[in-house]
């Protein structure tokens, strides 16, 4: 019973397993002997002990007692508090208590099967009860008016935890001394502590809660190999408003205190890196480690015989109990009083990190990113004491020569293995508000739904140590709009420590469509090629039809009209499917009618079973430097950076009157380019990289050919011409202005100038990379003033244009269109921090605002917006991130309209011209493309004459 409301606990929401159990009853016992021992001792000093003809007299120090105490400490493991909390260490005073009501629970319990249809009932930040909840016996004896909050079956599970996090050391918008994440002061660092760098004005704590993220591990940086000691912290601000009132359960000797050592310790956390950017070769690193390692062993070795002597009796020629501050945090490594966290890539990193770890005996709590880890799960069980657990992206990788073989099957693969699996964010890499996206794309890939859940949930929680408080029913919770797994779900509220994080959600429960768990593709033959092929299988498609193709049990087919996206046909649950036939690569017969195409149904013709799949246009590529690189951290794999025409550029380029082609550095079957063609994003448009004024002339390719000679590999040689306009110090943004209007007002000689005046006749778009709604003002007069100049409408593209949203009346009013990228804004840096977060936090998006006022949207993916270069990875989500455009506009915006800002608006706003006959189409089984039920299994290219079959 709970004694303050006298309400039953409807279920035992206390069964989290765990590893440690506290040893109080032990510690109790020696403290009792302690006392008796230092009692003997003291009478000693009074008293003269004679053996045989020898006279010994044995001091005991006045410290005694507290260094016994100490030595028996020393090996004493953490483990959660046995006493009973009647309210949050966080709570709040004056916080209303809080009942929801008609909840389906995920409780985390049963291997994260455990589903309840019940109530719930918050209190002092913390859950009192559980089940069936009678508010008016709640009600008696209480001051406080309860707050109730009616779920209407609505999902609830416990906050999202991220236990990889720089939220705070590298803080948003990224401003000069804004980053505390990595100190270059030496190798090995386990002094340095996260919480003295937390910025508690970081934009990311509002963003993050907004996608249900309440606590997250906030690491140092990997520039070092022992960057330093993580904190773990909860996301909502206080009343306090400093960095160490953010912290969960922090080390009792956080600030030197006295600890009262008779109560077990709390987990401490230090992070590793196996890094080589500053550390030197991967050989430097090990023996950084191991150097380091060795000092804390002979620290250790010395209070260990210390101890053994004090507690022998033996105090002769002991003095002070021996310690280094410098060292401590590692010395705790080796007595397992530290989770290890460990960001580690390849094969060769796991084997070294685990032979440290059976070395100097310490477990590891986790090797993080481990990209090449389901390939030695083998290994990671040979690690001390226990197999460390991995935290993982789902898709982010190819960003650097580590990352190369990563698989979206690593996480179903470890599973499989027994190895425990954790989707992590490394904020702000990939947006800890996205978190929960990361489950879901490894839940697609294959990873069970009770276990994708889990990743960054419970498992999150006990691999920090703090499952006895997090990662279940106990504190935070979060009410979602979809089931937790659906692609778009969204908080409807954030609960943290009682309080209600979202003041006016801008969210409701969506269709019931939406409310289970999607049923993925089948993945097995890919999963086990990637292992039989480390990580980099065949994507060359498994057949090439020239002829007839039948596609048959389709629920839906999309089609280009006039730069558009339409619904040809679609049939409900439970009517019967049509047909779709295409010959020579064009559909020549589409219909709900198989009758209706029967002349089609020739004998040999290859049949496809969608089995209630879809039809719809190919997607397009835009705002990355997919066709540009292999590995984008790998200059020998890229085409490089174009010249800074603000600067000299030699006379052999052309100088002041040259301008590149994207055409001429292209590079083709990239990994990244053929896991997005097989992901439904046939074509790309790319623009030289460029980090000045002008970036050049974008083309328009294919994803999925050979090489550039091969019939269509090119479709337009050119497509835009290319400039980005941004706040970087100098030159100044008053001048590159100004370097942009004498460009078009008097457009050079040469090729430059050619390309300049087919900007000013309304022939070719002119792009500008721009993010501030001041600058996009000034484009907007600009553009003004060349069109009265020229007498003709130009054709502008803003890209990126995280503040468009301020303008966008006026950018209609220009005939400007937008091409979104990040379609889901995030604050990176100062010039691009006025975003509209989006539901729950506000009901508009910036795509929604712009299409609201008929500006003509493109998106590009969600990559990592700051560094372009790797997007690359990111191309093959995009059909999700067009999807979510869709599901977050609260209907606004139809399926087909987000089919077009992924596909056809991308081709009118880069200046392509595409016949719809000649597009390419994708054909997905199971579902349609913009869904987690569907799965690409043939592509239709009218251009080239034939069907891939995947």
């Amino acid at each position: 019973m709970d004694s303050e409301k006298g309400l039953p606990l409807h279920r035992n929401l206390d069964r989290v397993p765990r590893n440690v159990r506290p040893v109080q009853k032990a510690g109790k016992t020696f403290v009792l002997l302690a006392s008796l021992l230092t009692l003997l001792y003291c009478y000693a000093e009074f008293a003269s002990l004679s053996y045989g003809h020898h006279h010994q007299t044995i001091t005991v120090p006045l410290h005694a007692q507290e260094t016994l105490v100490k030595c028996r400490a020393l090996n004493t493991r953490p483990g959660a508090s046995t006493n009973e909390r009647s309210q949050s260490d966080r709570f709040q005073p004056g916080t209303n208590p809080i009942v929801i009501r008609n909840a389906s629970i995920w409780t985390g319990l049963d291997n994260g099967l455990d589903v309840l249809q019940a109530d719930l009932f918050l209190d002092k930040g913390l859950i009192k009860s559980v089940g069936e909840i009678d508010l008016t016996i709640l009600a008696k004896d209480r001051t406080k008016e309860i707050t109730v909050i009616d779920a209407h079956g609505a999902w609830l599970t416990p906050g999202i935890v991220d236990v990889h996090s720089h939220i705070a050391v590298d803080a948003a918008p990224a401003l000069s001394g804004a980053s505390d994440a990595n100190s270059m002061k030496g190798l090995t660092l386990p002094w340095l502590r996260s919480v003295d760098g937390l910025n508690t004005h970081d934009d990311s704590y509002a963003h993050s809660i907004a996608g249900g993220v309440t606590t997250s591990l906030i690491l140092p940086g990997s520039a070092d190999a022992i960057g330093g000691q993580a904190f773990t912290i909860k996301l909502r601000s206080t009343q306090e408003r400093s960095s160490s009132s953010l912290l969960v359960e922090p080390p009792f000797g956080l600030n030197g205190s006295d600890v009262d050592l008779e109560v077990p310790p709390r987990w401490r956390h230090m992070k590793h890196a196996c890094a080589r950017s500053y550390s030197g070769t991967r050989m430097d690193t090990v023996w950084s480690y191991r150097e380091a390692y060795n000092r804390a062993r002979q620290v250790k070795n010395s209070q260990d015989e210390y101890c053994s002597k004090a507690l022998a009796g033996d105090w002769t020629g002991l003095g002070s109990f021996p310690e280094n501050f410098q060292w401590e945090a590692l010395v705790d490594v080796l007595r397992g009083k530290v989770k290890v966290h460990t960001h580690c890539y390849e094969a060769v990193d796991f084997d070294a990190f685990v032979r440290l770890s059976n070395e100097f005996q310490f477990p590891v709590a986790a090797f993080h990113h481990a990209h090449e880890a389901y390939l030695v799960s083998d290994v990671l069980k040979k690690a001390y004491e226990h197999p460390p657990a991995v935290a993982m992206f789902a898709a982010f990788s190819r960003y650097k020569r580590e990352a190369y073989r990563h698989s979206e099957f690593a996480p179903r693969l470890l599973h499989d293995d027994g190895i425990k699996v954790i989707m992590k964010s490394d904020h702000p890499a990939i947006q800890s508000r996205y978190l929960l996206h990361e489950a879901q794309q490894a839940h697609y890939y294959g990873l069970p739904e009770n276990v994708a859940l889990a990743s960054v949930i419970s498992t999150a929680a006990e691999v920090l140590g703090l499952d006895h408080r997090l990662g279940y029913i106990k504190e935070d919770v979060v009410l979602w709009d979809s089931h937790p797994l659906a692609l778009g779900a969204t908080p409807l509220q954030v609960i943290i420590d009682g309080i209600p994080q979202i003041s006016s959600p801008h969210a409701s429960i969506k269709p019931a469509s939406l409310q289970s768990s999607p049923t993925t593709p089948d993945f097995e033959k890919e999963a086990a090629d990637a292992i039989k092929y480390e990580g980099l299988p065949p994507l060359e498609p498994s057949r090439t039809v020239t002829d007839l193709v039948i596609f048959y049990n389709v629920s839906s087919v999309w089609t280009r009209e006039a730069g558009t996206v339409q619904a040809a046909f679609g049939v409900q649950e439970g009517e019967p499917k049509g047909v779709v036939v295409v010959d020579n690569g064009r559909i020549v017969c589409a219909n709900v009618l198989e009758a209706a195409c029967a002349s089609y149904m020739l004998s040999g013709s290859a049949q496809v079973d969608l089995q209630g799949g879809s039809l719809a246009p190919a997607l397009v590529a835009a705002g990355s430097a997919i066709g540009l690189q292999d590995i984008a951290g790998e200059p020998s794999t890229t085409d490089g950076t174009v010249y800074d025409a603000m600067k000299s550029i030699p006379s052999v380029v052309g100088g002041d009157s040259s301008i590149i082609k994207a055409i001429d550095g292209l590079q083709y079957g990239s990994r990244d380019a053929l896991i997005a063609h097989h992901s439904g994003v046939t074509t790309a448009i790319t623009a030289p990289t460029s980090d000045g004024l002008l970036g050049g002339l974008s083309a328009h390719f294919s994803l999925g050919s050979a090489h550039r000679l091969q019939q269509g590999a090119v479709i337009n040689d050119v497509a835009s011409v290319h400039v980005k306009i941004r706040h970087v110090g100098e030159p100044s943004v008053s001048t590159q202005i100004a370097a942009l209007r004498r460009l078009l007002l008097e457009p050079q000689g040469g090729e430059r100038g050619e390309w300049l005046k087919q900007v000013t006749k309304g022939e070719i778009p002119l792009v500008v990379d721009v993010k501030s709604a001041d600058i996009i003002a000034t484009l907007l007069v600009l553009k003004r003033d060349v069109e009265a100049a020229s007498g003709t409408p130009i054709k502008m593209t803003l890209f990126r244009a995280a503040e468009a949203h301020l303008l966008a009346k006026e950018i209609a009013e220009a005939n400007v269109g937008v091409i979104v990228t990040p379609p889901r804004s995030f604050p990176y840096t100062w010039e691009g921090r006025r975003i509209l977060l989006g539901p729950p936090v506000t009901e508009e998006t910036v795509v929604s605002v712009l299409t609201s006022h008929n500006v003509t949207v493109g998106i590009g993916p969600q990559g990592v917006e700051e560094e372009e270069p790797m997007a690359g990875w990111a191309v093959r989500n995009l059909k999700w991130d067009a999807a979510w455009v869709s599901i977050g506009s609260h209907g606004e915006i139809s399926k087909a309209q987000a089919l077009a800002m992924a596909s056809t608006n991308i081709e009118t706003l880069l200046g392509v011209q595409v016949n719809p006959i000649d597009g390419d189409i994708v054909a997905t089984s199971g579902g349609d493309l913009l869904s987690f039920e569907g799965k690409v299994v043939a592509i239709v290219s009218p251009r080239r004459g034939l069907v891939d079959i995947l």
